[in-house]
């Protein structure tokens, strides 16, 4: 009877073990989640005094103690990739779990169709960097977000687009599926200029 207590207990202390294991596997690889904030207090700024234009999004990072993130803009001009300054690394948090407001935003050009842009992340951001717009003289612009309003899931090493900008010599200009790859490399293709939001989250090495 001992034996099969002893057994018992064995095989129940193993059962724990695995269990915590798997708990810790799961909390390793818990995701970084984004959603749209399209209402927030930045962007009714924006609005209300018609500074430009404003991506906003609400950012759940858990293990940031552990993690990078990388928020980008990719630069096309008449279906080339060129150049772009607007590049934001952060990373390393003294927190566990780091939450706050990630983004984009465009100050309204000059006359001269130099517009001022920048990045942010919780508690960073880079400089506003002198981007070169359209001449806006027969040109048609728009831009979007490129997620669901609903809170997504990021995958670690995973690129994903958030937003777009885009302007091209035109009366009108036509909706793009930006969750839709091929209408993507379609709208770069044919736009004059097209602005791309990424985000990576990665483990720190």
């Amino acid at each position: 009877m001992r034996k099969s207590y002893v057994y018992i207990a064995l095989l129940m202390l193993f059962f724990i073990l695995i269990s915590g294991c798997s708990n810790s596997s799961s909390e390793k690889t818990e995701r970084a989640t984004i959603s749209v904030n399209a209402d927030s207090d930045y962007v009714n700024t924006f609005e209300d005094l018609h500074l430009g234009i404003l991506f906003d999004f609400d950012f759940k990072l858990p293990h940031a103690d552990n993690r990078w993130v990388t928020l980008w803009v990719e630069r096309y001009e008449n279906g080339e990739e060129v150049p772009s300054s607007l590049d934001l690394r952060y990373g390393m948090s003294p927190e566990e779990v780091e939450t706050g407001q990630i983004g984009f935003g465009i100050i309204n050009p000059n006359s001269e169709g130099e517009a001022m842009a920048f990045l942010y992340g919780p508690n960073v951001s880079i400089q506003p960097s002198i981007i070169e717009l359209e001449d806006k003289s027969g040109v048609f612009s728009s831009w979007d977000y490129a997620i669901d309003a609903e809170e997504s899931e990021l995958d670690l090493d995973e690129t994903y687009l958030l937003a777009a900008y885009r302007e091209k010599k035109s009366d009108s200009i036509r909706t793009i599926d930006l969750q839709n790859d091929a209408a993507v490399n379609r709208m770069i293709e044919e736009d004059d200029l097209v602005l791309l939001l990424k985000i990576k989250v990665e483990e720190s090495q």
